[in-house]
């Protein structure tokens, strides 16, 4: 997790170097992009919060996830992603925000959606952008993976 940590520290000084605020919506890495943001001190200038929609009902009524998009779509897609990410940055009124959604298995995969598959987005004043990953090994790592991928997502996005 070293490697998080580093990243977050980047992110909190670049974000707040340019003056933005962020926000998470995570499913499969349950917090953890939160957690690795709030460890770096000083991040509660460009960190307002996050909302760890694990249910399906926590994407639906506190993000804004709709209904159809879950039964059309699955939890795991694009789709649900971007929802997530835009239903954060507007209930934390924040200038961006990252969502995350995924399986990290060990259980839990099908052939379309295998485990290690997960689904990012990132919501700004500009719109929603997607972003899917396949990573390899353990439950811990896929999740480890996934904070590190959304972390630099944010990066890139404070940079533009």
């Amino acid at each position: 997790m070293d490697g998080c940590i580093h990243q977050a520290e980047t992110l909190v000084e670049l974000l707040r170097a340019r003056g933005l605020t962020c926000a998470t919506a995570e499913s499969c890495t349950g917090g953890g992009i939160g957690s690795a943001i709030t460890s770096v001190p000083g991040a509660s200038e460009v960190y307002y919060g996050g909302v760890v929609s694990y249910d399906n009902s926590v994407k639906r009524d506190v993000l804004g996830v709709s209904g159809s998009t879950l039964d059309k779509h699955g939890a795991v897609s694009p789709e649900c992603a971007a929802e997530m990410a835009v239903g954060a940055r507007r209930l934390l009124k924040t200038d961006l925000a990252v969502s995350v959604t995924g399986i990290a298995g060990p259980g839990g995969g099908t052939p379309e959606k295998p485990v290690g598959l997960v689904w990012f987005a990132i919501a700004t004043a500009k719109g929603v952008r997607t972003e899917k990953a396949i990573f390899a090994g353990d439950r811990a790592r896929v999740r480890e993976q996934a904070v590190v991928h959304a972390i630099g997502m944010l990066a890139v996005e404070g940079v533009s």
